[in-house]
């Protein structure tokens, strides 16, 4: 059973993780994502990503301009994308939803 955690069946488990966020990019050791929506929503967005990366523990990097909203996860310093940090994503992607829903 311990195989099935060795760091290559860890690799694939994120890989195919990141190919069902569907918009999320891949650079180096980081993801991102670009979404269109307006102040409101980035703010309901940002508070809404805070709760979960506190909770994770984790710092993803948000920043606006004109109507976008850039969003990356990972460290970028060398080491790999986590669990956690692809979690994160996924939660992010929801976030997204429930404040462009309305």
């Amino acid at each position: 059973m311990r195989g099935l955690f060795n760091s290559r069946a860890k690799h694939d488990y994120l890989s195919d993780a990141l190919t069902l966020l569907t918009g999320w990019i891949r650079e180096g050791e980081q993801i991102r994502r670009t979404l269109v929506m307006d102040d409101t929503q980035h703010a309901a967005l940002t508070e809404r990503v805070k709760v979960v990366a506190d909770a994770l523990r984790l710092r993803p990097e948000i920043s606006r301009r004109a109507e976008e909203t850039q969003i990356r996860v990972g460290h970028g310093d060398g080491e790999p994308l986590t669990e956690g940090e692809v979690l994160l994503a996924a939660r992010i992607e929801d976030a997204y939803r429930a404040v462009t829903a309305s």
